[in-house]
């Protein structure tokens, strides 16, 4: 397995650049990044690089494998280097972090559709939602204790109906 990143561009015929050497190293140390922040990355290592630069390196090394591009639903674009497996991730409602979760199943894809319509299927991009440990213990500590009988929904469903779920008639 080669671990030195320059290695890794050449032997996907990359031209190796000091831009994409800053750009995987940026992302290898800050998993699910956003692109402005590793644009922000970059330049303290290197000194100045346009947000466009960072997107162009970004792009060649998603495209060569050597990146993952995710994009949770409401969420900008984040990267990571970890590539060729078949994870998940799991992302914080509250403050937006991040985390990887492996696939119970193991093998992509790990759903099967129930009329795949003549698609050859080869992966299921699954995103947990929910709220991280710090978020939890913070709206535990700030919020009055209810009564069971009182309890509201989670926050992700107080007022609000999922788009594709239909308003049922009462009786």
């Amino acid at each position: 397995m080669v671990t030195d990143p320059a290695e890794l561009l050449r032997q996907r015929g990359i031209q190796v650049t000091a831009q994409r050497l800053a750009v995987l190293r940026a992302v290898s140390a800050h998993p699910h990044v956003t692109a402005d922040a590793v644009a922000d990355a970059v330049r303290s290592e290197i000194g100045a690089i346009s947000l466009q630069s960072v997107y162009d390196a970004l792009g060649v090394l998603v495209a060569e494998g050597l990146l993952r591009r995710i994009q949770p639903a409401g969420s900008p674009a984040r990267f990571e280097d970890r590539v060729g497996d078949n994870h998940h991730h799991l992302v914080c409602r509250i403050c937006g972090d991040m985390i990887d979760i492996d696939c119970a199943v193991g093998n992509a894809p790990c759903l099967v559709a129930g009329d795949d319509k003549g698609y050859e299927i080869d992966e299921a991009e699954v995103v947990y939602w929910g709220r991280c440990p710090d978020c939890l213990a913070e709206s535990r500590a700030s919020s009055p204790p209810e009564s069971s009988s009182a309890r509201r929904p989670p926050d992700s469903t107080r007022g609000r109906r999922k788009s594709n779920q239909a308003a049922t008639p009462r009786e």
